[in-house]
């Protein structure tokens, strides 16, 4: 079973309007938003990660969906299956390291000593307070909208690449995987300007056709106007397939918004894309029509 497929069998349960129908990434109770993400080994990270790496992407993954919801951090729970004395005494000191960073405190959270050995998997529920605007969700974009990202797409994607090859260089992309920084103060401005925002996760392709699902509309994207850094293109190239690879590896843990076509976003972000009547996602590069990669980004 996928995890869309997953979620749609829960979603009968999610009753609560704080629940948003399962169709966002946080909760909304009140004045709080309300986050949780799982990370596990051999999936979010490789067996041999750095544990304080590992607790800073746990962390971050999480805070980036407050991000998403211009949401001010309060805290967090975290839930933590016990290993080796040494591993878990480095993932503490990252995990204080993140918490230092981004100002957030522990508020408690659950131990347990697996049975066997087994790969790690780590949880975290992130609480953050609702913004004065009110926290948009991926399902408010309208036909004529546009579509802008944050930053630079496909350097946490080369990332992996780079720490499964157990290459260092180029440092930039390495850092893009292993210690993603969520954008809580450009989601801040955002938030009362946008009419629907995300983070990229899973990839720009996916997230941005999960936007246009939420809202009921299609989304037309433009490969050629995808930032990539310099330390990408050396390390991958600007062709067709470079630029696909880009848009579909995820990570990243940038800011995906729709914005009234009148308005030009007071953060550093690129144009990538329009909102229309309609459904699914059409790719154009050089201004024609291609067809969609086998898979638009990742799902578990």
């Amino acid at each position: 079973m996928r995890e869309a497929e997953f979620i749609a069998t829960l979603r009968p349960f999610a009753t609560h309007p704080a629940a948003r129908s399962l169709a966002d990434d946080a909760a909304v109770l009140g004045d709080l938003v309300l986050t949780h993400d799982m990370i596990a080994e051999g999936v979010h990270f490789l067996a041999d990660a750095d544990p304080r790496d590992v607790a800073w992407r746990l962390v971050a993954v999480n805070l980036s969906d407050l991000a998403a919801k211009g949401a001010e951090p309060v805290g967090v729970l975290l839930g933590y299956a016990l290993g080796d004395g040494r591993w878990d005494f480095e993932f503490v000191e990252g995990l204080g390291e993140a918490l230092a960073a981004f100002d957030v405190a522990l508020l408690g959270g659950d131990t347990l000593r697996p049975a066997t050995a087994a790969p790690r998997t780590l949880g975290l529920t992130a609480i953050g307070r609702v913004p004065a605007s009110g926290a948009p969700s991926r399902a408010g974009a309208r036909a004529g909208d546009t579509l802008w990202v944050t930053g630079v797409i496909g350097d946490a994607g080369a990332g992996l690449e780079l720490a499964m090859a157990r290459a260092r260089e180029p440092a930039s992309l390495l850092e893009a995987y292993q210690r993603p920084r969520p954008l809580l103060a450009d989601g801040r401005v955002l938030a009362p300007l946008v009419h629907a925002m995300m983070d990229v996760s899973d990839g720009l392709l996916i997230d941005a056709s999960r936007m246009a699902t939420a809202s009921g509309l299609a989304v037309e994207i433009d490969l050629g106007a995808v930032p990539l850094s310099d330390a990408y293109r050396a390390f991958r190239g600007d062709d067709r397939a470079a630029r696909v690879a880009a848009a579909t590896a995820g990570d990243d843990y940038q800011l995906l918004f729709a914005l009234d076509p009148d308005l030009t976003p007071p953060v550093a972000a690129t144009l990538v894309g329009r909102f229309a009547d309609g459904a699914g996602v059409t790719l154009i590069h050089g201004g024609t029509p291609i067809p969609l990669p086998a898979k638009l980004g990742f799902e578990h």
